[in-house]
């Protein structure tokens, strides 16, 4: 309500900005100026500089009349969101710390979308099932799209979207555990299924996806999800899963409906909130020889004598998955502990110590539980409440320790906050802070980094294993391989250490050669990112698995009927979900060829039923026979693979 007009306005930013004064949509202007009704929106009620709002709206290419623009677009907003103002504005005011947008709570369609959200799960918890749902419904419609969506990448809009994105994501389990209690099983398991392909390492949705599948009758599809995210939390981060997931799944097994709570649809809410946090173990122990990392060790080791001379040092440690980030800290962490070091462990800023490790705690105590030792709870600690960032200095203080950060791009804002902090304060400490992350450019982290690489942060890039490390590995496990074994296998797995260790499983005459098999932890990995693939991208793979390792682009559009360069975008979604990979060509820079590696390949044909490959080989055939210029190796290769759909010779 606008106080001094009586008039009703609403704002809203779950979907493209928009403002409205007694339901009719006001007009905010060009882009720039909805960009800084966002920015000032996102600050609820409090002041934004003009040297931030500058920098946040042009954080590069700022053009010379920035600032005049600023006070040119708070004027024009200052007359559409409050035309019949007497003296000065109420609503947007300004003064020596800034601007300030100063809206009622119950204006803004964030709040009332947090406030629905609390409502039903307060009811829920009262068994109030129908009102519930009513509630969280009416909160979930209040989104109109992707949030903050004309801010696009800038940096305040990221901050503000991954706290609602989060909020969202929350709502919507929600509404599907109460979609279980109200026995509407298949609706459930619809949005449990879309909760899982948003975040498939988020224990809650797969919770929830297989308490909806047991109470819709079908136990055995929901013992199978568990099965495919166990393997996929143990690839992804080397965990099991939490004895409370581990619970449920023995209850299903077992068929106990009273520990499921899926008696039917008038059956009580099932214990604690399906959202509850879940437990976080330390790592598992790979069994894989510990190779091809020794600069990177000496590197490490560096530093941890450093650190005791009372010099606090940083480390950042890069590589996509399953590139050895986890295995090379354990094997740090184990040198710090035999050195005398205190080890604290966090993931995604969740310490791993203990039964501890709850989302909801702050950053902060989230640290501090990593760091003692004692098993004490830092949540229950009225020192460490009153003064958090002091009891964490004084617990980095008091013994050489070594802080691992793994997951820092998943952490939360909060997280980052706390560690740059740290960064500034901690001036004569004997700490070794070591972060791993695989996105180097994520928004989250670019601070944080860049704060770290004026600190001096030590930067480790693992690359691939090459095909000597694999032979030291072979060496290592005692096995007397052929000549070119270790070669076949480096390029199997493509030089990734987690494959490599997933290979090594396998008895040898599984690892390569024609009775190879793909390590099931690897083929879930590689079958979850299919399916994150749009359909077109994954049929053009299809036809590149029956063809080959190499991509021929001309083959690939023909057979499709469409033009080579509509293929590209295709292939970039393919590259950016690393089942492709791009081969350049070191004598001619810009140039080189896609490439299909094995393993995805591999799991790309066991997609396809046995007739779906060989259609796939007849059309390539098909298409090779009209060209000018085909390899007739090549096409009788596809024409004996269509077996019965082969197409007659002309």
């Amino acid at each position: 309500m606008n106080p001094r007009t009586g008039q009703e306005m609403r704002f809203g930013v779950l979907g493209p900005v928009e403002v409205h004064r007694d339901r009719v949509p006001l007009d905010l202007g060009p882009r720039q100026r909805r960009l800084l009704l966002l920015r000032l929106l996102v600050e609820d009620g409090r002041p934004v500089s003009q040297d931030t709002i500058l920098r946040d709206l042009w954080p590069t290419d700022r053009p010379t009349g920035a600032a005049s623009s600023v006070r040119a677009h708070i004027s024009r907003l200052r007359s559409v969101l409050d035309p019949v103002r007497q003296g000065r504005s109420a609503m947007l005011v300004s003064g020596t710390a800034g601007y300030a947008l100063k809206v009622p709570r119950e204006a803004r369609d964030t709040a009332l979308f947090e406030d629905g959200v609390g409502r039903a799960r307060e009811a829920m918890r009262n068994r109030q099932l129908s009102f519930a749902r009513q509630e969280i419904d009416t909160a979930l419609g209040l989104w109109r799209g992707e949030v903050l969506a004309e801010a696009g990448e800038h940096a305040f809009a990221i901050r503000e979207r991954t706290r609602l994105d989060g909020a969202l994501h929350d709502a919507r389990e929600l509404r599907a555990a109460l979609l279980v209690q109200q026995g509407e099983t298949e609706q459930a398991i619809d949005v449990a299924e879309s909760l899982v392909l948003k975040a498939p390492l988020r224990e809650t949705s797969w919770a929830l996806l297989m308490r909806a599948l047991y109470t819709a009758g079908r136990p055995v599809e929901a013992l199978k999800r568990y099965e495919r995210f166990r393997d996929m939390l143990a690839t992804e981060l080397g965990l099991d899963p939490s004895p409370r997931l581990q619970d449920l799944h023995t209850a299903i097994l077992r068929h106990d409906v009273v520990a499921l709570g899926a008696a039917g649809p008038q059956s009580p809410p099932p214990g604690p909130e399906f959202t509850a946090a879940c437990v976080h173990p330390r790592p598992a122990a790979t069994a894989a020889p510990f190779v091809g990392r020794g600069e990177q060790m000496a590197q490490l080791t560096a530093l941890l004598s450093e650190a005791t001379a009372n010099r606090p040092r940083w480390a950042v440690i890069g590589g996509e998955q399953g590139a050895g980030k986890t295995r090379l800290v354990e094997e740090a962490a184990a040198r710090a502990e035999a050195a005398g070091f205190t080890v604290a462990r966090t993931r995604a800023g969740q310490a791993l110590s203990g039964n501890r490790g709850i989302v909801q705690t702050c950053p902060t105590v989230q640290l501090l539980d990593a760091l003692r030792q004692d098993g004490k709870d830092s949540a229950e600690d009225e020192v460490a409440q009153k003064d958090p960032l002091a009891t964490v200095v004084r617990e980095l203080t008091r013994a050489p320790t070594l802080v691992v950060v793994d997951d820092l791009d998943r952490a939360p804002q909060g997280f980052h906050r706390l560690l740059r902090r740290l960064a500034q304060v901690l001036r004569e400490a004997p700490v070794l802070f070591v972060c791993t992350l695989r996105n180097p450019d994520a928004p989250v982290s670019s601070t944080l980094l860049a704060e770290l690489a004026l600190l001096g942060a030590a930067w480790l890039t693992l690359e691939p294993l090459t095909a000597g490390d694999v032979a030291a590995m072979l060496t290592a496990l005692g096995e007397e391989a052929p000549p070119g074994a270790a070669v076949a296998l480096h390029r199997r797995a493509e030089g990734h250490p987690f494959a490599l260790a997933e290979l090594l499983k396998l008895p040898s005459v599984r690892r390569i050669g024609p009775e190879a098999q793909v390590p099931a932890a690897v083929r879930n990995i590689v079958h979850a990112r299919l399916v994150g693939l749009p359909e077109p991208a994954r049929t053009m793979l299809t036809y590149a698995a029956a063809d080959g390792d190499r991509l021929d682009l001309d083959l690939l559009a023909s057979v499709q009927g469409v033009a080579p360069d509509e293929l590209l975008h295709l292939i970039d979604a393919a590259v950016t979900a690393r089942i492709l990979v791009w081969d350049a060509d070191p004598g001619t820079p810009g140039t080189g060829r896609y490439r299909l590696p094995e393993l995805p390949r591999d799991v790309v044909l066991s997609t396809q039923t046995p007739s779906a490959r060989q259609l796939r080989h007849a059309a390539l055939a098909r298409t090779l026979a009209g060209r000018d210029d085909y390899d007739p190796a090549r096409l009788d290769r596809h024409r004996r693979a269509a077996g019965p759909t082969a197409p007659t010779p002309p």
